[in-house]
């Protein structure tokens, strides 16, 4: 029997905001990543664009994407 995986957060753990960078927990939803900037950025490029040149944004960086690691991991 596996163990459980507990998700905290939807998003990739190298998804980075100004807003976010305020919270106490991993972010749960859109609103408590995004601003009024809807600016965002992945903290492993530091850019706009992931490592697989695909966009970045709380919709972009989900379970799924090849880049994706979940948050709490080390590697985030």
């Amino acid at each position: 029997m596996e163990p459980e995986t507990r998700v905290l957060s939807p998003f990739c753990g190298r998804l980075r905001s100004k807003k976010a960078c305020f919270l106490d927990a991993p972010p749960r939803t859109t609103e408590e990543i995004m601003d009024g900037s809807n600016h965002c950025w992945c903290d492993q490029t530091k850019m706009a664009v992931g490592p697989d040149r695909d966009l970045v944004g709380p919709e972009e960086c989900r379970r799924g994407r090849d880049c994706y690691v979940p948050w709490g991991s080390a590697r985030a």
